[in-house]
């Protein structure tokens, strides 16, 4: 139909530099796999096409042997760069710099939260505090995320070509919502499990935070997801009365490509954020604002005991007998209080940075999310793809927020990383982590429970 390509004797339709395969080739039967191919000259019958030299590998499924994923998108990122881009795709400066930070972030992500599932399960102390077992969880989700989401979606965008067929389009986007809102869900649980720890008396978080309460906490964050998921991706009915739209999105004629198009109607869309962000982003405002206002009260009331102890400490000397019942009260600011308000301040900023980060991340997605479907879907796809990934990028950043900020953790990561180090295997490791585990301590030590986590 205008143009045509040589292969082996062949031909096939395709453009001036497209990423494809050519069956009949000579010797190249049952391998299917994007290589380039470029023109090389024309005539009466059209442009003559000269394939480049396909790769040594083929895709699962196939006569050869699977090649991972990252490897796939490896090569094909590198044949992508090669291609000149079309009037709506990536030029090839662009293309480096956006395969360099993809793979950064994917990098960042599976490394970070695989350091932290085995950190916990090496390290028994970190395993006796009840909240790790959602830092564990959420790590995992954002694991997933990294190897089972992201590298496609860098391949469709750095190819701009959507190649595995329109099935697994839905399988991709199913694993997409489920483990990103599984991955918040978590946060919101790691929210409420320091509130108890931090604003409730040492009895009430105990009845709280059974080990049964936290099984199935951690059991809703990977079975509410799939509601809003699997579910009705696979049925259908996030696409219900906009069909038509995206049949037409899905296919490009100009430049010939294919995408994995996700449109959602507006049930769907306010649904899906509710559930998602909007209900878990309100509980971990009123948590977190509730954990930072106790801090604040706990740093006011260290300085009045510090205020009131210290000048009448030399009185006191003398009448041992009378002021003894008061001694308790005085040793602690004066032993805890400087170490206690630096880590008072350091928590209420980490706070503020855990708030800020999730925020930036994914507000901007989920507002979008519900505002495109009431403007009739012109937001701009290359928007609506910044802002997705803006949030794949939360799952690089939460073992930094909410593992690496802790003092314990660190010391588990170098062990880890120096392979077994005597040097940092601190006898104090002991006797900072029980205390921050154990239930028996007052309200006024209370907020060490907090700090540990922030120091």
């Amino acid at each position: 139909m205008g143009s045509s390509r040589v292969c082996g004797g062949s031909s096939c339709p395709g453009q001036p530099w497209v990423l494809g395969g050519c069956s009949g080739a000579a010797g190249w039967d049952g391998w299917e796999w994007p290589w380039m191919e470029r023109v090389v000259g024309s005539g009466p019958q059209g442009q003559h096409r000269q394939l480049l030299s396909p790769p040594a590998v083929p895709l699962a499924g196939t006569a050869g042997p699977p090649l991972p994923v990252p490897l796939q998108l490896l090569f094909l990122s590198l044949v992508s760069l090669c291609a000149p881009s079309s009037s709506e795709g990536f030029g090839i400066a662009e293309k480096i710099v956006l395969l360099s930070f993809i793979s950064a972030v994917i990098l960042m992500a599976i490394l970070g939260n695989l350091l932290v599932m085995v950190a916990v399960c090496r390290d028994r102390q970190l395993r006796k505090i009840k909240t790790n077992y959602f830092i564990v969880s959420l790590a995992f989700a954002d694991l997933l995320v990294s190897v089972l989401v992201m590298p496609f979606g860098a391949i469709e965008l750095v190819q701009d070509n959507w190649i595995y067929g329109e099935m697994f389009c839905l399988v991709r986007t199913s694993l997409d919502v489920l483990l990103t809102t599984a991955s918040i869900l978590h946060l919101c649980c790691i929210s409420l499990d320091r509130y108890y720890a931090i604003c409730c008396q040492p009895l009430v978080y105990r009845n709280k935070m059974t080990p049964l309460r936290i099984a199935v906490m951690l059991g809703g964050c990977w079975v509410i997801p799939t509601f809003i998921s699997f579910l009705p991706i696979m049925q259908g009915w996030n696409s219900i009365g906009i069909i038509d739209l995206i049949q037409q999105r899905q296919f490009n004629k100009a430049s010939n490509s294919t995408y994995c198009i996700f449109m959602v109607n507006k049930p769907y869309a306010i649904t899906c954020s509710v559930v998602a962000f909007y209900i878990p982003f309100l509980l971990m405002v009123l948590a977190y604002h509730r954990i930072y206002v106790t801090a604040r009260a706990h740093a006011r009331q260290i300085r009045l005991l510090q205020r009131a102890g210290n000048p009448a400490e030399p009185r006191q000397q003398p009448q041992e007998p009378r002021q003894q019942p008061q001694e308790p009260r005085q040793h602690p600011p004066d032993q805890h209080s400087t170490h206690r308000m630096k880590t008072e301040t350091k928590a209420a900023k980490t706070l503020c940075i855990i708030m800020g980060c999730f925020c930036l991340c994914w507000a901007p997605f989920f507002v979008t999310n519900i505002v495109d479907p009431f403007i009739n879907y012109t937001v701009p796809g290359k928007l609506w793809t910044a802002f997705l990934w803006l949030g794949y990028i939360n799952s690089g950043l939460n073992p930094f927020l909410y593992a690496f900020l802790n003092k314990a953790f660190r010391r588990a990561f170098l062990i880890i990383l120096c392979c077994g180090d005597e040097r940092y295997r601190r006898p104090s490791i002991l006797g900072q982590t029980v205390p921050c585990s154990t239930t028996t301590i007052n309200g006024s030590t209370h907020v060490l429970r907090v700090n540990s986590w922030k120091c």
